[in-house]
């Protein structure tokens, strides 16, 4: 597998390594891999101080150090979400100067609790708008498997960083697929949590009427297990803590989607992994229920809706409340931004209403099984340029977000955790992902089947991790 993030903790708690070794690694790597466009924002001299304070913990307090399942670990946060005292966060816009810096929100602080040590702000496209990295202002994020092809959005930079092994796990958020779109594109682990399981606060400027989450992408189930249990629960937002679940998954009832209908056809190759996927879970003795597009396509339209006004209506918002000159931004940017102006309040609230008749058709479905196995993307990421953002149709920019990944809006409309991991590769060794959704607080379910999968050895990393002895 080439290690994740728990064999580079493990490997600074033994001190086989020090943390600030594994720092000056991220860093070196960082700059050789430059041409990536992963970083938008590196910070030597915080990445080498938060090590060293590390480093001295370890000697200092063994124990309180020990208790950090990250104590060392390199990371990357996002250019959006967050924010992160010190990391002047600019949505990827040219809107914001890069300067000063927030203090902790309150999951950048259990990013800090937990040990990670931050270095840098990974691309983004400008206000997370798109499935693609690639904002104007720079850098183009490639993907590290095929510079030619995007890394996904709008988490591109933290995957294309993670795949790459400049870090082993990086900070991501996921309003419309943001964590997963990328890391299906570049073969990585990626989970959005149920809503309200993540800390949002203490300004909840990432909230977006409750459709966004943050956590992060992985390069292994357990480091994705292992960061949620960290940093989720008691999140002090508008959505009450989940209760723990009973995973006894002895023999569940494993729902199947291989069909994303006429209007968004999903490849045949990646239809056949997520029927692998369905048969390894049955070779185990779960059964298998066959589901159907009709089921779904409701949902998913309702799903775009959503996602399409409550992004809108926002950064009309945001651009109001901050007294941002909109005209500096990408025109479609701006392009968004007058559609939220325009929206009438009643289409917004209908939109909502819509919202949380998609939730009660999940729960339905749910009754009838414990999980779903379904596309994650309809086809290999795209090529550098085919997501542009230099114009004014935002009907078209949704349309090919939505052709690319149709099920990814589901789980961010209507609460519900969803994750995707690689399941093989196709014919130019891109991977092939699939993604499994759960009930509401069933995030345990989820790793234990993505872990079952994961064990079918069927995708390797192909860069190993920055400072990661052999």
């Amino acid at each position: 597998m080439q290690g994740d993030a728990t064999d580079l903790a493990a490997a600074i708690r033994q001190g086989n390594l020090s943390a600030a070794e594994a720092m000056q690694a991220s860093l070196a790597a960082a700059e050789r891999q430059e041409p990536l466009g992963a970083i938008a924002y590196l910070h030597a001299a915080m990445g080498l101080a938060s090590a060293d304070a590390r480093d001295r913990e370890r000697q200092s307090e063994p124990d309180r150090f020990a208790a950090r399942p990250f104590a060392g670990v390199p990371t990357l946060a996002k250019d959006l979400g967050g924010p992160f005292a010190g990391l002047p966060v600019t949505a990827g816009s040219r809107l914001f100067e890069r300067k000063g810096g927030e203090a902790d929100s309150d999951l950048a602080a259990r990013f800090r609790d937990v040990g990670f040590c931050l270095f840098g702000l990974t691309t983004s496209p400008e206000f997370g708008l798109s499935l693609a990295s690639e904002p104007a202002i720079g850098p183009v994020c490639r993907n590290p498997l095929d510079p030619a092809r995007t890394a996904g959005g709008s988490s591109g930079g933290a995957a294309a960083a993670v795949a790459a092994g400049i870090v082993a796990i990086a900070h991501a958020t996921d309003a419309g697929g943001s964590i997963r779109v990328p890391a299906a594109c570049c073969g990585l682990v990626g989970m959005k949590p149920t809503r309200g399981a993540i800390p949002g606060g203490p300004s909840f400027g990432n909230h977006l009427a409750g459709i966004a989450s943050e956590l992060s992408v992985c390069r292994s189930v357990r480091d994705t297990a292992l960061i949620f249990d960290g940093l989720s629960g008691n999140s002090r937002g508008p959505f009450a803590d989940t209760s723990p679940v009973d995973i006894d998954n002895e023999r569940l009832r494993i729902g199947l989607l291989s069909d994303t209908g006429a209007a968004y056809p999903t490849e045949g190759d990646r239809l056949a992994a997520v029927e692998d996927a369905a048969r390894a879970l049955e070779n185990d003795g779960h059964v298998i229920v066959p589901l159907s597009w009709v089921e779904f396509e409701s949902s998913v339209a309702a799903s775009g809706r959503a996602f399409a006004d409550i992004v809108s209506v926002n950064l009309a918002a945001l651009i109001e409340a901050a007294a941002l000159d909109e005209s500096r931004a990408e025109p479609l940017t701006q392009a968004f931004a007058a559609r939220g102006r325009a929206l009438p309040a009643t289409s917004l609230w209908n939109t909502l209403s819509d919202a949380v008749l998609v939730s009660h058709k999940l729960w339905a479905l749910f009754d009838r099984v414990d999980c779903i196995l379904m596309p994650m993307l309809s086809f290999a990421p795209l090529a550098i340029g085919s997501f542009p953002s230099d114009h004014a149709d935002t009907d078209l920019h949704l349309e090919r977000m939505t052709a690319f990944a149709p099920l990814a809006c589901l789980a961010n409309i209507s609460g519900f955790p969803a994750l995707t991991l690689a399941f093989g590769q196709d014919e130019h060794a891109m991977p092939l992902p699939v993604q499994i959704m759960a009930p509401m607080g069933h995030e345990p379910r989820l790793l234990s089947f993505a872990a079952r999968l994961e064990a079918e050895g069927r995708w390797q990393h192909r860069f190993p991790v920055a400072g990661l002895p052999s």
